[in-house]
C-alpha cells in the first residue's frame, strides 16, 4: 500500500498552498468579518484549473483522481474555509451532479463554464422542515406538456444568492415517496425563482448561504438531470463522494490550527521558558497531529476505492465522521494553546474554531454518519480493510 502522493498530487498541492498563501491568506480575516464572498478567488481558481481537476479532458477538466479533487479543497480550508466551502460544493455537489447524471448536451452546455467559474452552480436538496430526513421534501415539480412547473423552498443553499446554475431536487410522483423526485437544472434569472433570506451563521461567514425560492417556476422537460425519478439514487451517489471532500475540508481546518498552534507554541514565552517546551502543549500538539494523520488515512482509502469503482459508503462516511471531529477538537486545542490570544481575533484559531463546527453538521451530521457505518456493520459484517 502506497501512502506517497504521486508527482501531479504534489503539484497540485504546492501550486495551490503558493495562490493561497500569496491571494488567500492575507485577506481571509477581512472576508470573515464582512461575510463577503470573493467571487474573483473562485474565478482564479477556475483559470488555474482547480476546480475541474478531477473532471473528464472532455469537458475542459484536468482527468485526473479523487484525491487530487480532495487535496484542492484540503488545501483551501487550511487558509480559508469559506472559500473551500464553496469550491468543494461547486466541484462535489452542483457540478458534480451535472457531470454524473446529465445529458451529454447539458454537460457540454454547463460543465466547461461551471468549471472555469464563468457559472457558479447551487445543489438544492435541503428543505426548512428536512434537515437530516433530506428526503422528506415538499417541493413539487408537476408535468404540463413540454415542461415541468417547480414550486417549493430550499433552505441553507450554498451560493443561494449568487448561482448561475442551480441542481434542484423536487417531487414529481408523491404516491412513490423518496422515489418519485427527480433533479432539474434551473438558470438564474428564470420567472418564479428567487433567493430568499441570506444566512448569518457562526462560522465560514464569507461562504453564502441562503434560501432559495421556486414560485411556478417553468423549465422545460429536457432540463431533467437524467431520468425522472432518479434523484433519490442519484443523490445518494453525489454525497458519498462529497463527504470525501468534506473529509479533506475538515482535514484543511484541522491542519491549519495546528500549523497556527505549533508556531505560536515556539515563540510564545512563559515561566522563562518557550510553551512549546511544556509537556502539556507537547501532548495536545502530538494528539492533534496524530488524529489529522488518521483522518487522511481514512479519507484516502475512500478516495481510492471510489476511484476503482468499490463501494464506498462506508468508508466515506468513516473518513467524514472522523475528519470532522478531529477538525473541531483540533481547533478547540488550538485555541486552548493561544490561552486569551485564542479568543480574540487578532489570530486565526477562533476562525478556525467556529469554521470547524459546519464540519459535524453539513453533509450529513455526524449521528447520520454514524447511522451509515452502523447499518453497513450489521447487514455486511465487518472485515478491517
Amino acid at each position: 500500500m502506497n501512502f506517497d502522493l504521486t508527482e501531479e498530487q504534489r503539484r497540485i498541492r504546492e501550486t495551490l498552498a503558493a495562490f493561497a498563501e500569496r491571494e488567500i491568506k492575507p485577506n481571509s480575516a477581512k472576508w470573515d468579518k464582512d461575510g463577503a464572498f470573493p467571487r474573483r478567488i473562485m474565478e482564479r481558481l477556475g483559470e488555474l484549473g482547480f476546480l475541474g481537476v478531477a473532471f473528464p479532458e472532455a469537458l475542459g477538466g484536468g482527468g485526473a483522481d479523487t484525491l487530487s479533487q480532495a487535496l484542492v479543497v484540503e488545501g483551501l480550508a487550511r487558509y480559508d474555509a469559506a472559500v473551500a466551502l464553496t469550491c468543494a460544493e461547486h466541484m462535489s455537489l452542483s457540478s458534480g451532479h451535472i457531470a454524473a447524471f446529465a445529458s451529454d448536451e447539458m454537460c457540454a452546455r454547463y460543465i466547461p463554464a461551471l468549471l472555469q467559474a464563468k457559472l457558479l452552480g447551487a445543489w438544492c436538496l435541503t428543505e426548512l422542515g428536512s434537515g437530516s430526513d433530506a428526503f422528506a421534501m415538499r417541493t413539487r415539480a408537476t408535468r404540463v406538456g413540454d415542461n415541468y412547473s417547480i414550486s417549493g423552498t430550499k433552505m441553507f443553499i450554498t451560493n443561494g444568492t449568487l448561482a448561475d446554475v442551480y441542481v434542484v431536487m423536487a417531487v414529481t410522483d408523491p404516491a412513490r415517496g423518496r422515489d418519485g423526485m427527480s433533479a432539474f437544472i434551473v438558470e438564474r434569472g428564470t420567472p418564479g425563482l428567487s433567493s430568499g433570506k441570506k444566512l448569518e451563521k457562526l462560522g465560514v461567514r464569507a461562504s453564502d448561504t441562503a434560501e432559495v425560492n421556486f414560485e411556478n417556476v417553468i423549465v422545460p422537460a429536457h432540463n431533467l438531470v437524467g431520468l425522472a425519478e432518479d434523484a433519490h439514487r442519484q443523490t445518494l451517489a453525489i454525497l458519498d463522494g462529497g463527504r470525501i471532500g468534506i473529509a479533506g475540508f475538515a482535514l484543511g481546518i484541522a491542519r491549519g490550527a495546528l500549523e497556527e498552534a505549533r508556531a505560536y507554541a515556539l515563540e510564545r514565552g512563559q515561566f522563562g521558558k518557550k510553551i512549546a517546551d511544556f509537556q502539556a502543549i507537547q501532548w495536545m500538539l502530538a494528539d492533534m497531529a496524530t488524529r489529522i494523520d488518521a483522518g487522511w488515512v481514512l479519507m484516502c482509502r475512500a478516495a481510492a476505492m471510489k476511484d476503482a469503482g468499490t463501494p464506498f459508503r462506508r468508508e466515506s462516511a468513516m473518513a467524514k465522521l472522523f475528519a470532522s471531529e478531529t477538525a473541531m477538537w483540533s481547533t478547540i486545542k488550538a485555541v486552548q494553546i493561544h490561552g486569551g490570544y485564542g479568543y480574540v481575533t487578532d489570530f486565526p484559531v477562533e476562525r478556525y474554531m467556529r469554521d470547524a463546527k459546519l464540519t459535524e453538521i453539513g453533509e450529513g451530521t455526524s449521528e447520520i454518519q454514524r447511522m451509515i457505518i452502523a447499518k453497513s456493520l450489521l447487514s455486511d459484517g465487518y472485515l478491517p480493510a
